[in-house]
């Protein structure tokens, strides 16, 4: 098995900010869009850098989706930011009429997603945001793990032309994936080989997947796991070639089950390879107030709850 080592926690919207700040220097098109949030989503030197690109909107979402689609038409590149709810749930219309369906070339980067925002409580932890944003035709849906990710995400979002949507959270999290490694958006990334169960994650409970597989390892039994940091476009070839192998997969995300990864994968299943498939997911519920541990430990979307649906899904073999 091959391991993952945490090089030092940290908060994936840290990330976001690190790649923001390099684009800055790297890319004079690119601007930032702010809801009033600015230390929460990390712009803090970009604005400092770049006053000039950056644009304070103030607590109007809506608002602030439109003067990014109108950016687009000059060329400039914007990425907007704010808390996961606010930057979906709140502008839906705007990014489906302004963004989507015009084709603008918005980066649409949310913070604060999941249950994992904590004790803000269930008005602010969206679990229904991937599955809003992947049905919009031409959307590129992303959802990182960790820092050196989401800052490899920022970046190539830059040069991918298309709207897009890129989400990342709030808490201190393992940063486990090298500093280096190229973020192909829509390319899955093979972590472990195994034999026996496909474990497909993302965002926060790749980690966690990393940490049930070598559970799973000392009780004989062999995972694969595959990161699928983009949602939208699916990697289907990674998918159905480790499925065909292990013959059972389970799906593993902080998110509603219905509407997120797992459900992109059960239907690339059912077309492709039906196969045995256990989800670890949020039970279409809404959140509660709680520190994120508390939270992930409730609604079950840990490691544990990962070694149970191995344990479940093996046996429909």
């Amino acid at each position: 098995m091959k391991k993952y080592e945490n090089t030092g926690s940290k908060d994936t919207r840290s990330g976001f900010g690190a790649g923001m700040t390099e684009l800055g220097q790297k890319n004079e098109n690119v601007v930032a869009l702010c809801a009033d949030l600015i230390g929460s989503l990390k712009f803090d030197d970009f604005k400092k850098n770049h006053p000039e690109r950056f644009f304070q909107i103030g607590i109007a979402e809506a608002n602030m989706i439109g003067i990014a689609a109108g950016l687009t038409i000059g060329g400039k590149i914007p990425f907007t930011g704010t808390f996961a709810n606010f930057s979906t749930g709140r502008v839906y219309d705007q990014i489906r009429q302004s963004v989507a369906y015009s084709d603008k070339n918005v980066k649409i980067c949310a913070s604060h997603a999941g249950l994992t925002l904590g004790e803000d409580g269930a008005t602010h932890q969206i679990l229904e945001d991937i599955g809003l944003m992947k049905m919009l035709p031409g959307m590129t849906v992303i959802n990182t793990c960790d820092y050196n990710q989401t800052k490899a995400a920022t970046i190539a979002l830059a040069d991918h032309h298309g709207p897009a949507y890129l989400r990342f959270g709030r808490p201190v999290v393992a940063n486990f994936t090298p500093a280096d490694e190229p973020f192909v958006i829509g390319k899955a990334i093979l972590l472990n080989e195994g034999t026996d169960v496909t474990i497909i994650a993302t965002g926060h409970l790749v980690w966690e997947a990393l940490i049930a597989a070598e559970k799973l390892e000392a009780k004989g039994i062999s995972a694969e796991v595959i990161n699928i940091h983009t949602i939208k476009p699916l990697d289907e070839e990674a998918i159905l070639k480790s499925v065909a192998k292990t013959r059972c997969v389970v799906t593993a995300e902080e998110h509603n089950y219905l509407g997120g990864l797992g459900e992109s994968v059960s239907g690339v299943l059912a077309l492709n390879n039906p196969t045995p498939q256990e989800f670890v997911a949020v039970k279409d519920s809404f959140g509660e107030s709680g520190t994120p541990e508390q939270l992930m430990e409730k609604y079950k979307l840990n490691n544990q709850a990962i070694v149970e649906a191995v344990e479940r899904v093996i046996k429909r073999k």
